[in-house]
């Protein structure tokens, strides 16, 4: 016999005998008053209910639960359960009575069930947003908006929205926000202070984000804050970040702050050096592009998540050089998308770039940028801040790979 279908055989000889075995019955204690033992019997299966019990010459017999009745488990009951759910007000059927389940009701969408009765929804009031959207089980949770956060309606769907970031826009802020409403922007009139600004740049955001280690301890936030040099970022801001952000954003958030508070500090215009060489190189592989409108809005349509706007793309188109006009727009929509990662969300959109009419030059430009940020350049980022500025209070844990 051929080697491989005598392998095959055995094989299913041994799964055969394993799956007998894994479905035999679960057995009930059973008198029989013919012979006046008691006996072992198999009980019935969901969906059936024991019409004969065993005697010491017969299995049990089972039959099957007529209509509107049921069985959930094995069982060694003589008669199966009549489907007694009945859906009321506001409520629908879900799930229809089977022979192995009870009809199953639910309240209608926008309702919730508390006791016997289908509730509405909680709304959130203005400055509170939607932590937990309400279920047919449970009512909605509402938290007040943190600081930079906003809701301005009453809804029970509605989470509060981030204040929008006037100078990443290149305009200025006309009225400050709160928790029930978003910052006011107005143009800048102060052409001297209308630049091309980008608040983090793709280096800085890759080596960040290398830095967040393969497997977060509870402490690794306090510890990297407290081992960072310079001005130190306080507790307030700590426990800030943890509650807005995943713990794979955290890292990328304290780094961001940091260097914001110590941009003068001698240690950090020493990686902001080498992060401009960075910079010079990704420039490089992106060359001249000269993209239209047209070509810009299209890219920005591809990237996940919440779009980066035709407004945003003339103004930037206004305030950028050709180089810099697709690293502001990813910028843009990093920040509209709540600190996203931004290579993550280039590599999506490149992939749904192919069916749209978009010079393959600049897609080829674009792989470069990802390939040429998750090469060996940013362990060499990385190298500078944690290895040679932290020290070994850091060295033991180990990083990931971008």
């Amino acid at each position: 016999m051929n080697k491989f279908l005598c392998c095959t055989l055995v094989l299913l000889d041994i799964s055969v005998k394993w799956t007998v075995q894994d479905i035999s019955p679960p057995k009930y204690l059973h008198y029989d008053p013919g012979t006046a033992r008691e006996l072992m019997c198999d009980q019935c299966p969901p969906g059936a209910y024991v019409k004969q019990p065993c005697t010491a010459t017969s299995k049990t017999q089972c039959a099957p639960c007529p209509d509107q009745y049921y069985a959930e488990d094995w069982n060694s009951n003589d008669e199966c359960q009549y489907c007694n759910a009945v859906c009321k007000e506001l409520q629908y059927v879900k799930q229809e009575c089977t022979s192995t389940q009870n009809r199953i009701c639910e309240c209608i969408k926008g309702r919730y069930l508390e006791l016997e009765f289908c509730l509405k929804h909680t709304e959130c009031s203005p400055g509170f947003g939607v932590a937990q959207p309400g279920t047919p089980e449970s009512d909605t949770v509402c938290r007040r908006c943190p600081e930079g956060f906003f809701s301005n309606e009453t809804s029970s769907k509605a989470a509060c929205q981030k204040h929008t970031n006037c100078s990443a826009l290149g305009l200025k802020i006309a009225l400050k926000g709160n928790a029930v409403r978003d910052n006011v922007c107005q143009e800048n009139t102060d052409t001297s202070a209308q630049k091309c600004g980008i608040d983090v740049t793709l280096c800085e955001e890759a080596m960040f984000r290398f830095a967040v280690p393969n497997q977060l301890t509870p402490n690794w936030l306090n510890i990297l804050a407290d081992s960072l040099p310079g001005t130190k970022v306080n507790t307030e801001n700590i426990e800030r970040i943890k509650q807005r952000h995943s713990s794979q954003e955290q890292t990328f958030q304290l780094l961001k702050l940091w260097k914001q508070q110590n941009k003068e500090q001698d240690m950090v215009k020493k990686i902001i050096q080498d992060i401009d060489l960075c910079e010079n190189s990704v420039l490089k592989h992106i060359g001249h592009p000269n993209l239209t409108f047209e070509h810009l809005n299209t890219l920005m349509a591809s990237l996940p998540g919440k779009k980066v706007g035709k407004e945003d793309v003339e103004r930037t188109m206004k305030l950028c050089q050709p180089t810099e006009q697709i690293l502001k727009l990813l910028n843009l929509w990093r920040i509209k998308n709540g600190d996203q990662d931004t290579i993550k969300g280039l590599m999506y959109g490149l992939k749904h770039l192919k069916t749209y009419h978009f010079p393959k030059t600049t897609i080829q430009s674009l792989k470069k940028v990802i390939k040429f940020l998750h090469r060996f350049t940013m362990y060499r980022l990385y190298q500078k801040l944690f290895l040679e500025m932290i020290g070994n209070q850091v060295k033991s844990v180990k990083v990931r790979c971008v």
